[in-house]
């Protein structure tokens, strides 16, 4: 069982140090070196810098984190341990500026904004 589990990074020259992604050096979750690939892939423009695409990562990272945890909360509000649609619904709907990002967005499965008449 000694093969299973997260691979070692091998480093090539001995005494070196072993290869860190671009997320792992920039601290991030999001794949920095897939996000870069796509941009440049999605022709749209002729240079990119490697900074764009770190950047973008960490953005893409930090809106789904706050999404997360607030859809999180609402599903504890609502005495459930799995995140449902619905509450990611919610959780836009009460935060403000999620809100006005999400003004054009379906959530398939959301449901209604509960109306407070």
């Amino acid at each position: 069982m000694s093969g299973h589990g997260k691979k070692q990074a091998v480093a090539s020259n001995p005494g070196s140090a072993p290869k860190r992604s671009k997320s792992a050096k920039a601290g991030l979750q999001f794949p920095v070196g897939r996000i870069y690939r796509l941009l440049r892939r999605g022709k749209y423009a002729h240079r990119i810098g490697s900074a764009a695409a770190i950047y973008l990562a960490a953005v893409l990272e930090y809106m789904t984190a706050e999404v997360l945890e607030l859809a999180g909360n609402a599903a504890c509000e609502n005495k459930k341990t799995r995140i449902m649609p619905r509450h990611i619904q919610l959780a836009v709907s009460n935060d403000d500026e999620l809100n006005k990002f999400f003004a054009c967005v379906t959530i398939p499965q959301g449901g209604t904004a509960p109306s407070l008449d």
